[in-house]
């Protein structure tokens, strides 16, 4: 075999990672949705969308957010347009969204979920 056929040593590995939303997570995004769209009509449902959005883009490589507690393996992604935050964990190939709460709220309110 020469040179031009072996094996990179540089190859991508690519990892699938899983999805989990917590209740409590789930019950976070309704909540700031009605708030949102009390305030005005259609701004839940863009919310909404702007989350989903985050959840999708951390699940293409979770990794790449930093460590905000590392004894608790937890990360977090910032959302465009509202000041929330997506803070998961990550254990195996497993995403677990533990909280989506405004950027103002105190760290107890997450840390007491994880």
């Amino acid at each position: 075999m020469d040179s031009s056929q072996a094996p990179s040593s540089r190859a991508i590995h690519e990892v699938n990672y899983s999805l989990e939303i917590r209740p409590d997570a789930l019950t976070d995004i309704e909540e700031a949705a009605s708030w949102y769209e009390e305030r005005e009509a259609g701004l839940g449902t863009d919310f909404v969308k702007i989350i989903l959005a985050a959840i999708d883009r951390l699940l293409v490589n979770p990794l790449v957010h930093r460590l905000r507690d590392r004894r608790r393996n937890v990360r977090w992604i910032l959302t465009s347009r509202f000041p929330y935050k997506v803070v998961y964990k990550i254990q195996d190939q497993l995403v677990t969204v533990v909280a989506v709460l405004h950027t103002a709220r105190h760290e107890r309110r997450w840390k007491q979920r994880v």
